[in-house]
């Protein structure tokens, strides 16, 4: 594929790449990046992380995340390292280049912590980049413990991947919000729409700006602060509860690795508040510890125990698998 990428990148008017989308809380979508697109990302990245580097490679090249590494290496002339195996350590010890970057999802970065030798090799790295879901403070704090210079992102298959990192958009992207909070983002990154869906692309495409399925805040100093998705928000005997809060509440617990929160219809509350936890939390421990900091009105109505959060290929966490199981 790096070959393939090479080739398109130095073609004289090559027709837009398409990348799915991970599909984690609906449809996959087909979205078209442009080599304008591409090259304004991946230009932006350097230029924010202190120039360009050698990539190691541990996400599936099919999703946009690891395109993305792919061709910053293209433009860096650098050839990435692709991981065999499970052996992050080794991958790591096969990078040469003076400034080295790898690209992961949460969930990866948790597991290689948890590991010595994988946390050994994330402290030799220049940046990680961590991004695909929001990263804990939790996690962000043990990453720092460890020595390992995390840089958290937030973008989507639509805008070339992440392009705003630590909350401050990369540049040439500008970033707004709307009364309702809706996050929208413009700049040289937007995809060109959807392969064959113009009426999804009518749908998210407005004036030069992509409006986005997240919610957030700017803050005084306009940093982005992504508060969730639209359809996080679990509607639940009236109230307004955000389920990506609650998740991160519980893995603040000292019994459990990993939570994740979802909304069931419910007869009684119209929505009920279900949450996933790895490790051992019983219902009233976990509406407990939840109400200590948030309303009361939050806490999971459910608790279910479960050996590990299942996820998709691209290391997001399988929403739709989540809803099924506690329905």
């Amino acid at each position: 594929m790096l070959a393939s990428l090479r080739q398109w990148n130095e073609a004289d008017s090559p027709a837009p790449l398409v990348v799915a989308t991970s599909g984690s809380t609906g449809e996959p979508k087909r979205v078209l990046l442009s080599r304008a697109a591409l090259r304004s990302s991946a230009t932006a990245t350097a230029d924010r992380l202190g120039g360009h580097g050698q990539w190691l490679l541990n996400l599936p090249a099919t999703y946009v995340a690891g395109l993305q590494v792919l061709f910053r290496s293209v433009l860096a002339g650098t050839t990435p390292v692709v991981q065999q195996g499970d052996s992050f350590a080794a991958a790591a010890q096969e990078l040469s280049g003076e400034r080295r970057y790898v690209s992961l999802v949460p969930t990866q970065l948790h597991r290689l912590l948890d590991d010595p030798r994988s946390a050994e090799a994330l402290r030799t790295l220049t940046t990680v980049l961590v991004g695909g879901a929001s990263v804990p403070a939790s996690l962000r704090d043990r990453a720092t413990a460890a020595g390992v210079p995390v840089v958290a992102t937030y973008g989507m298959s639509e805008t070339c991947g992440g392009c705003v990192y630590d909350g401050v958009p990369l540049d040439g992207v500008a970033v707004a919000t709307g009364s309702s909070g809706r996050i929208r983002i413009a700049g040289p990154v937007l995809f060109d729409g959807y392969d064959g869906r113009p009426d999804l692309t009518d749908e998210v495409l407005h004036d030069g700006w992509f409006v986005t399925q997240d919610v957030g805040r700017l803050d005084d100093d306009g940093r982005l602060q992504v508060l969730g998705r639209v359809d996080d928000v679990v509607l639940s005997g009236g109230v307004n509860v955000p389920g990506p809060a609650v998740a991160e509440r519980l893995r603040a617990h000292a019994t459990v690795s990993a939570a994740e929160v979802v909304g069931v219809d419910d007869e009684e509350w119209g929505q009920r508040v279900v949450a996933f936890v790895v490790g051992d939390l019983s219902l009233d421990a976990a509406r407990d510890w939840v109400a200590a900091v948030h309303p009361r009105a939050w806490a999971p109505r459910e608790v279910l125990a479960v050996p590990e959060i299942p996820l998709l290929p691209n290391g997001k966490v399988d929403r739709l698998r989540l809803e099924e199981w506690a329905r």
